[in-house]
């Protein structure tokens, strides 16, 4: 958050500058920007969903975006590549940074390809080797970020996979909560 809150806004920078920065964000957009809700509101609703659909099982995905066709046509721009990451903590949240250990990734990078929708580049970033997990996130990505799809994509794909979400998370409450067990000492009246 202190990076947004560093980071120079658009009446800051020169006016060129504003053009330019302008201009870059009307072409990937495909409006104007004042239109739009602000950035940070709509980073956060990207993260969100990225991590939604990374999070989800590859079945559920291909099972919602197989309904959504004809899907439009795209270009890779990264293929789907596996690799190593390293994940690091903090004592106690905010000690010492040590290594944690590594965990296998998955990524690619596409942009769609469709005549009459803007040229939106689509992320995917998976935990585990499955080329296809990623490959979907991304298409899902690019296919959030055109105007034509996005409400179509919230309602029957985003909507549906945070309800799975949900419901997993509340058997595995359940499941904890059964086998959960309360320690409490009876206290003797010698003392």
């Amino acid at each position: 958050m202190s990076a947004l809150k560093n980071a120079p806004h658009r009446q800051d920078l020169p006016a060129c500058c504003r053009r330019k920065s302008s201009r870059r964000l009307d072409a990937l957009t495909g409006s104007d920007v004042s239109s739009h809700i602000p950035l940070a509101a709509a980073q956060d609703a990207r993260r969100h969903a990225l991590g939604l659909l990374a999070r989800a099982r590859p079945q559920d995905l291909e099972q919602q975006l197989a309904e959504l066709q004809p899907l439009p046509h795209f270009e890779w721009l990264r293929r789907p590549e596996t690799g190593m990451l390293m994940l690091r903590g903090r004592l106690g949240g905010g000690g010492q940074v040590f290594n944690l250990g590594e965990a296998t990734v998955t990524r690619c990078t596409l942009r769609l390809q469709a005549t009459g929708l803007p040229a939106s580049v689509g992320v995917g970033t998976v935990r585990g080797s499955d080329p296809r997990h990623a490959e979907l996130v991304a298409l899902a990505d690019a296919l959030l970020q055109t105007p034509d799809w996005a409400p179509q994509l919230q309602a029957r794909l985003l909507r549906p996979l945070a309800e799975a979400e949900q419901d997993r998370h509340a058997r595995r409450a359940a499941e904890v909560a059964r086998s959960k067990v309360d320690f409490y000492t009876l206290v003797r009246g010698e003392d």
